[in-house]
């Protein structure tokens, strides 16, 4: 069986492959249930979360990612660092035979995959000259948005805002250090940013209606619980919204649920998912000055292409199911 860490797993998820990898899965499916959640409480810190996501293409290969979420390792344990808040592996096995065949880093698969299928919507909803993005978050997840929307679009500018400027600023110099425009912001304010991307655990919005100029893209990344929000209700009802899956998105994206909740949108608000973007089935953004927003609450379908992906460029030769 193959075992890869998160180094190997990065190297074989190139973003331009990947992107491939992902559109495919979406225009032909899988079998993915929604995911199971449970609720891990914590000693000193808000409710953590267990995720299990299986997904299985009939006689070619199955898989399960299994993710722990614990808000709190991100405050300083004493005299040991903190941790980051998401840790997971990703097993993939033989579709017939059911015979394990990878191990993969499931935080690297995952922070790739989640990118990915972001700047995979952004390639039918924002402008293809967007130059400014914003970011929100610092983590594993805003690390890797901004290096692949630095693949996918000219920037000349990403402003990186987070609650904890340090964390804010450490990644700035990364990403600088990648040869990417990278600085820090000191508010969130989405003015002058052709993208805004936010990827957060926040459970209060961080983004409202009324400060988003027209032709923006919004991708909201985080807020993967009903009880959590990125954005008021009043811009999701001004954008033309877009979900990764409709399902997932009116179970679970805590922006599009509270929405519903207070009234602003129904779920028809709902333009398309990504099986349509991607299957031709609409065509993304109509207009320069339209305002278009993507929520994504992660699909297992995602983890599996780029688990497929990743086994088959680290073990080449391996005949596939």
């Amino acid at each position: 069986m193959l075992l890869t860490d998160a180094a190997e797993t990065a190297r074989h998820l190139p973003w331009d492959r990947l992107d491939e990898a992902l559109r495919r899965m979406f225009e032909t499916g899988c079998d993915a249930p929604l995911r199971h959640r449970h609720a891990l409480p914590q000693k000193e810190a808000a409710e953590g979360s267990l995720l299990l996501m299986p997904a299985w293409q009939a006689h070619r290969y199955t898989g399960v990612k299994i993710v722990h979420v614990n808000p709190g390792n991100a405050r300083q344990q004493g005299e040991r660092p903190a941790l980051q808040a998401v840790h997971s592996v990703y097993l993939l096995s033989h579709g017939e035979t059911g015979q394990p065949l990878a191990i993969l880093d499931g935080g690297t698969l995952t922070d790739r995959r989640t990118a990915a299928a972001s700047v995979l919507a952004a390639g039918f909803l924002a402008r293809p000259d967007s130059r400014s993005l914003l970011l929100l978050g610092s983590g594993k997840v805003a690390q890797a948005l901004a290096e692949a929307y630095a693949a996918r679009f000219p920037l000349r500018e990403i402003r990186i805002w987070s609650r904890r400027p340090e964390s804010a600023a450490r990644l700035a110099r990364h990403l600088a250090g990648e040869g990417l425009p990278a600085k820090v912001a000191e508010r969130p304010d989405p003015a002058g940013a052709d993208i805004v991307s936010a990827a957060t655990l926040s459970a209060a919005p961080l983004l409202r209606g009324a400060e988003i100029a027209p032709g923006t893209h919004v991708d909201l990344v985080g807020a993967f619980r009903p009880d959590m929000r990125e954005s008021d209700a009043a811009l999701v009802a001004r954008a033309s919204l877009f979900v990764d899956t409709r399902p997932g998105a009116l179970a679970e994206a805590g922006d599009v649920v509270q929405a519903i909740a207070e009234g602003a949108i129904g779920p028809e608000h709902i333009a398309a998912d990504l099986f349509e973007l991607c299957r031709g089935e609409h065509p993304g953004r109509r207009a320069a000055g339209e305002i278009t927003l993507f929520k994504s609450v992660g699909w297992a379908g995602e983890d599996l292409a780029a688990a497929i992906l990743a086994y088959e460029g680290a073990a080449p030769g391996t005949p596939a199911p």
